[in-house]
């Protein structure tokens, strides 16, 4: 166990909050996290889930440490504490893009007659920051779900952009299902898919996991 590489599994959606009781949010479960975080510990690893407001539940598992965020700077400041002491990075959260320049989270915001503008800024890429904060022997991998007819060219450019070791490329399509189409892109430019394409996330989570610990192992 205690040579197994140290796994640390984001997932879930983020919620960037306007006031009080809103927020900018999206459809992630973090099912997939949370199977990755299971096939980690069954596989002899350290595993940590940074687990966003889901209503999937946890892992039951005792051995699987389960941090819970809300935000995108929540998964920023967990990021930034837990990396450090891990060796492989599944980064499956689905964080938002862009949040509210102005938060009260004090008050609700009044209805009121006509049209209301919310102005928003981007989050902190927080894949791309941890590039250059990674040691040598530590592997990161990020997720690219697009639309079918520019997946694999939106997932190497993003591969590219955040300097990572591979990243799970998944159809826009699949959203909301418990089956995933997905294929991992290496920074060789290689792709590999599991057989059959179209599996559980169960099944598609111990998959991942092989070929992550394998990626990681000739590091």
């Amino acid at each position: 166990m205690s040579d197994a590489p140290r796994v640390l599994i984001s997932a879930g959606p983020t919620y960037e909050p306007i006031d009080a009781v809103r927020y900018l949010g999206n459809r992630s479960s973090g099912r997939l996290g949370s199977a990755l975080a299971t096939a980690a510990v069954a596989a002899g690893c350290q595993s940590t889930l940074l687990l966003g407001p889901t209503s999937y539940p946890a892992p039951k598992d005792s051995s699987i440490s389960t941090q819970r965020f809300q935000s995108c700077a929540d998964l920023q400041s967990l990021l930034e504490e837990h990396w450090p002491n891990h060796d492989l990075l599944l980064m499956a959260a689905a964080v938002a893009d862009y949040r509210p320049c102005t938060v009260r989270t004090d008050e609700k915001l009044r209805r009121a007659a006509g049209r209301l503008s919310l102005e928003l800024e981007a989050t902190p890429d927080l894949l791309a920051e941890l590039a250059a904060r990674s040691r040598p022997d530590q592997t990161r991998i990020g997720w690219a779900l697009e639309p079918r007819d520019r997946l694999v060219e939106s997932a190497r450019a993003k591969l590219e952009r955040k300097q990572l070791d591979a990243i799970v490329a998944n159809p826009l399509e699949t959203l909301d299902s418990d089956e995933i189409e997905p294929m991992l892109v290496l920074a060789d430019g290689s792709m590999h898919t599991p057989a059959p394409k179209r599996l559980a996330k169960s099944d598609f989570a111990a998959w991942l996991l092989v070929k992550s610990l394998e990626l990681h192992r000739k590091a």
